[in-house]
């Protein structure tokens, strides 16, 4: 198959699952009807509960007892979550801790 052929299956896909995220909700619940309290609930909990599965995901292959000791990734989340106190911005902050994490791991902290 073409790169060109791959591609545009790839878009295409990911336009009608992004397409059906919308269009699920209205068919299952209808315009007017009022949502269940499971599912209020399930979207108060579910965005923390998948920050912190990414941040277990993140964390989980960082060795405390080899060089650089978790420093790098220690002070990239610190830089993130005080960034997010003093600006309520997450993708300003993730961004920010991002950026400074590959800093320190390819120029400060290079083994």
């Amino acid at each position: 198959m073409s790169d060109f052929k791959h591609s545009l299956i790839i878009i295409l896909v990911m336009g009608v699952v992004t397409l059906a995220t919308r269009i699920l909700p209205v068919l299952i619940f209808g315009r007017n009807e009022k949502i269940p309290k499971y599912i209020m609930y399930l979207g108060k909990v579910v965005p923390y509960t998948a920050m912190g599965l990414l941040i277990v995901y993140c964390f989980k292959d960082v060795s405390v007892v080899q060089a650089p000791h978790a420093i790098p990734e220690l002070i990239a989340m610190s830089v993130v979550i005080i960034s997010y106190l003093w600006k309520r911005n997450a993708i300003f902050s993730v961004v920010i801790g991002t950026v400074l994490y590959m800093l320190l791991v390819q120029l400060v902290f290079t083994v």
